[in-house]
Parts: structure tokens; sequence; C-alpha cells
């Protein structure tokens, strides 16, 4: 009859399974001689080692019983009383067998053979410490690999999340950044060239350094810079855009556009060109291993009509939880929304 697996499965299995047998064996020979090293060679180290190795057999019996049949069936069911009269049972079984293997074993021995007969109620006890030993060692193993395992699974699904709110992020400051350079091709700006390449090392930064989990701090103010040299082109020559940076700024590392979105929140809902005069300030410190970034805004009087048709926004929402993904519990955000202006404060402390 033909094998329904296929060969790279069928070489795969029997790799693992050569892998873990090959383990359990080596385990065992090694428990094997440092029972024969504790036992001592008073009659030859080869008498000694065979002794350690008919233990170390029915202890291996004990503990495969109790991992492949008694836990899956009856404790991981919660059957404890089951369970445990079960376990007893065969360390009651496994005891008068092995002292058979041993009484013949002994013949040339006699002194030895009474000592086996008088002292098979401490061979049940060490039996029976094995098999609970060995259920300890099961249940610590399993739960050590439900972690790992949900652990993975939690970091996958956060890789996943954070991949998406980055695929929402990037085409949004695309469009925007192409809408500046066409204000400024319609004004014939002689700015134009520089303008740019500014939009060039905008893009570079966005399409591949924010690939990364991290970049470095200054890449980020960089692009910060360049964002509002765009907007202060496009913008009312009576707007008042101020970007203050203080602090060692050098080998700090940041999740990227993570600030990006409150400037975009502040220039295309606060700033804006029905504005006589209006400011968008920013001011960004940095203290060891701690950042505080504040923004603020003016608001016009009324919101513009396409911020009424917009419902809701990536922005804000995706920075609170980008902020809860990437930095738990080292970060505070705070918005403060007056009558004529909007704030937000950003107080975290990078990885």
């Amino acid at each position: 009859m033909q094998n329904p697996l296929p060969a790279h499965w069928r070489a795969s299995f029997n790799r693992v399974l050569y892998r873990t047998s090959s383990r359990h064996i080596l385990f065992w020979l090694f428990v094997a001689i440092l029972l024969t090293l504790l036992e001592g060679a008073h009659n030859g180290f080869w008498f000694a080692f065979t002794n350690e190795s008919i233990n170390v057999f029915f202890y291996g019996i004990l503990v495969y019983f109790n991992f492949n049949y008694l836990i899956p069936n009856y404790l991981t069911k919660n059957k404890f009383l089951t369970y445990a009269a079960l376990l007893i049972l065969a360390a009651v079984i496994i005891t008068p067998i092995k002292a058979i293997v041993f009484y013949v074993k002994f013949a040339a021995h006699p002194l030895t053979r009474g000592e086996l007969i008088e002292n098979l109620n401490w061979y049940f006890l060490v039996h029976f410490f094995v098999a609970g030993a060995s259920s300890i060692v099961k249940i610590v193993a399993d739960w050590a690999k439900q972690l790992r395992e949900r652990q993975e699974l939690e970091n996958q699904t956060m890789q996943s999340e954070l991949r998406f709110l980055k695929s929402q992020i990037n085409p949004h400051f695309l469009f925007n950044t192409l809408n500046n350079l066409y204000a400024l091709t319609l004004k014939k700006s002689d700015d134009a060239p520089e303008i740019v390449i500014k939009l060039s090392e905008m893009m570079r930064y966005m399409l591949y350094d924010c690939n990364e989990k991290q970049v470095p701090l200054s890449k980020e103010i960089s692009y910060i810079h360049n964002y509002l040299d765009l907007e202060k082109l496009r913008q009312s020559k009576n707007a008042d855009i101020r970007f203050e940076v203080s602090g060692m700024v050098a080998d700090q590392q940041i999740a990227p556009l993570m600030f990006i979105p409150f400037l975009e929140n502040s220039f295309k809902h606060g700033l804006t060109n029905a504005l006589a005069q209006g400011f968008v300030h920013i001011y960004l410190q940095v203290e060891g291993r701690h950042i505080s970034f504040f923004i603020e805004n003016t608001k016009p009087d009324t919101k513009p009509v396409q911020d009424r048709k917009r419902s809701g926004g990536i922005g804000l929402v995706n920075v609170r939880r980008r902020l809860q993904l990437l930095y738990p519990g080292k970060y505070e955000l705070s918005v403060k929304d007056n009558p004529n202006t909007y704030a937000v404060s950003l107080e975290m402390d990078l990885n």
C-alpha cells in the first residue's frame, strides 16, 4: 500500500523523530551514568551501571506511560482523583516487576537479595516520586510552550496591525506632499526645484526607512523640517510656523512616523487659508531617553467643508494605537481642544 504522505513530509517527520529519540536516549544515558557514579563502583563499574540501567528502564516506563496516557486522558481533563489513583497503581505494579528482575540478577549476592525484599516500600516511594516529578516537569514544559506560542501569536498580531497602520499612514502623507507640490507648480514658484528635492527625501524616508521598526530620531526630525518647509510655501504669508528642538538628538531611536499625524491634523484641520492669521507651534525636547513633544495650532471659526465630509480620520486614533503597541506604559498623550486653539502633548520614554 502506497504511503499517502509526500516524500518530503515523510523525510521531515523522520528527521524530527530521529532528533527527538536521540535526545531522549542521551538524557536517560546521562541519568544512568550519574546514578552509577552516585552508587559507587564497590562491585565494579559495569555491575553498578547495569543496575542503574535497569532502574532507568523502569523509570522510563513510568514516565512515558504518564506522559502519553495518564496526563492527556486524566490530568488535562481535570480527573485528578482518577489520575492520582492510576499513578499510584502504576508505581505499585512496576515495583514488584523490577524487584523480580533484580532478584534474578543478584543470584550470586544473597545479602543483596535480602536487602531488596526489605526495601520494597522504599522502591515504591522512589517510583511514585519519579512519576510525580515527571508530571511537574510535563506541566511546566507545556505551560512554557503555551506561553511561548501565545507570545509569538501576539507578536505576529501586533506586527500585522502595525503594518496595517503604516499602510494607512504612508499613502496619506504621499497625497498630502503631492498636493503641496501641485500648489507650488500652480504658483510657478522658483522654489519648486528645492521642494522636489525635499519631497524626494521625504519619499525615501517613507518608502525605505519607515519599513524598519525604529529609525534615528534625527531622520524623523528632518522629515518634519521638510514637511514644514512645504507647508510654509503653501500657507499664507501671515502664518506663524515654528519648530524648536532641544536636547541631545543623536543616537536616539524611535518608531517611524510617530509625530507626523499631529502635523497633518494641525495643518489640514487647523491652519487653513480661511484664517487671516494663524500659527502652528511645535516643540520637541529630548532628555536622555525621555521625549516631550508639544504641538499647538489655531482653529478656524467654522470647520472647512472637507473636514465635515471626513468621517473621523486616521490621525489621532492611529497614533494612540501605535503607542499602545510599541510603547505600552511608557507614554502619556493629552489633547486640549480649546475654543480658539488645539494642542497635543506627548510624553514618552524611548525603548
